[in-house]
């Protein structure tokens, strides 16, 4: 009875532990100078909001990523000293070319399975050398004609872009500012395509309206 009655109030102080993680795992971004280093900034109360469109690119001190299913916009919060304020993206939605239905902001796990990197190349199989130099004769892989095979990222490369999305994105809860991160909106549509975007805000320091640049 004791060991049950100890594993019963472990496990609360387990989940709790982990979610602490979680939160000290999503680091988001260094905030800039002032609001007026982005590409826009406005006022909700006692709170400056600024903003940057980034499109389809994922930035990160590491690098820039990319996605094609998600554009991207690139937050930050000021206020007056000590100020704290609790953040969520889904105080966040994204109006694009004036639509009346305004795209919600999603998870940043949403992102992952969309992520890509320009700079990353696969490896030259050795095999595919050795059978170069043989010259058999029988098509396959080095036939012009064939279909090329699918190229598989690494898991533990997948997981390393994951991580940099993960950190760069939005912290959420009780933050002290200024803080800054990435929050993102599904659109699948080409960036150059877009001619005016607007990024609201509705949440605990008031409402918002940033008019930002494609």
């Amino acid at each position: 009875m004791v060991l049950t009655a100890a594993l019963c109030h472990g496990a609360p102080g387990q989940d709790a532990q982990s979610k602490e993680a979680q939160t000290r795992e999503a680091k988001g971004l260094s905030p800039r100078a002032t609001p007026a280093d982005y590409q826009t900034h406005a006022q909700a109360g006692a709170v400056t909001i600024a903003a940057e469109f980034t499109g389809h690119s994922v930035t990160s001190p590491q690098s820039v990523l990319a996605t094609e299913d998600y554009v991207v916009v690139e937050v930050g919060f000021f206020g007056p000293p000590e100020a704290q304020l609790k953040l969520s993206g889904d105080d966040f939605s994204l109006r694009i070319n004036g639509k009346k239905t305004a795209l919600p902001a999603r998870p940043y796990a949403s992102v992952f399975k969309s992520l890509k990197d320009p700079e990353w190349e696969p490896p030259v199989p050795v095999e595919s050398k050795s059978k170069t130099s043989l010259g058999t004769g029988g098509g396959g892989q080095n036939d012009p004609g064939s279909t090329p095979a699918p190229v598989h990222v690494p898991i533990e490369v997948e997981r390393k872009w994951e991580q940099r999305v993960q950190k760069a994105a939005l912290p959420e809860g009780e933050r002290a500012l200024p803080v800054a991160g990435l929050i993102f909106f599904q659109y699948r549509g080409k960036a150059d395509n877009i001619d005016s975007i607007d990024l609201i805000y509705t949440g605990p320091a008031g409402k918002a309206t940033l008019n930002l640049h494609p």
